[in-house]
């Protein structure tokens, strides 16, 4: 069973939708023992990085994600739930992230001609050998929604980045942990191919 983390937050629909369409049972959950006793566990996610930690917090879902990472099942952030894992974001100064990787989330910086947020189909660049992107080619197309970019600390857990405006870490893989700032689930075969292989991990 996937465990998708419910907090409140947008776009789980699409996320539950996508992976139905895989053929996996999947339960949108914010109980902590069904989160602990899936096989593998999604935070998914659009909205405001403070009211996010804010959410997680109230449901004593932060602690759980830890709980989670320790107890090594394969946990994938998307979009938000990608922002979340990290130390800080420009969107809510003082506002501590989970904390579970290392690295800041900008926003991301004005420049003519292009729009904030980015929102549209950007190739990646694919780096590291990420498990994620296992037959997928360099420079394919995902999509993206966001005004805020990652920069992770350990440039060896970045196995995907795009470049809009400035260069961005799109996608981040370190043990059990997986994020992409990009949608997978609104990514076409391309983002399929990449939730089949989480679900395959």
């Amino acid at each position: 069973m996937i465990a998708i983390i419910d907090y409140d937050a947008g776009n789980i629909k699409s996320v539950e939708k996508a992976l139905v369409l895989l053929g996996q049972d999947v339960k949108i959950t914010r109980d902590a023992e069904e989160i602990l006793s899936a096989d593998k566990v999604i935070l998914p996610g659009v909205g405001a990085f403070g009211d996010a930690m804010a959410n997680l917090k109230k449901y004593n879902l932060d602690r759980v994600i830890h709980q989670v990472v320790e107890q090594e099942i394969p946990f994938l952030g998307i979009c938000l739930g990608l922002q979340l894992l990290f130390e800080r974001s420009d969107e809510a100064p003082g506002v501590e992230g989970l904390g579970v990787l290392k690295g800041e989330i900008l926003r991301i910086p004005d420049s003519e001609g292009l729009k904030i947020p980015h929102m549209g189909w950007n190739s990646l660049h694919l780096e590291h050998n990420g498990r994620l992107f296992k037959g997928i080619e360099e420079n394919a197309y995902v999509y993206f929604v966001h005004s805020y970019y990652l920069k992770a600390k350990e440039e060896e857990i970045v196995k995907a980045s795009t470049e809009y405006s400035t260069h961005i870490h799109a996608s981040v893989e370190k043990e059990n942990v997986f994020a992409c700032q990009f949608h997978p689930e609104k990514s076409s075969d391309v983002g399929l191919q990449i939730l089949k292989n989480f679900v395959e991990l």
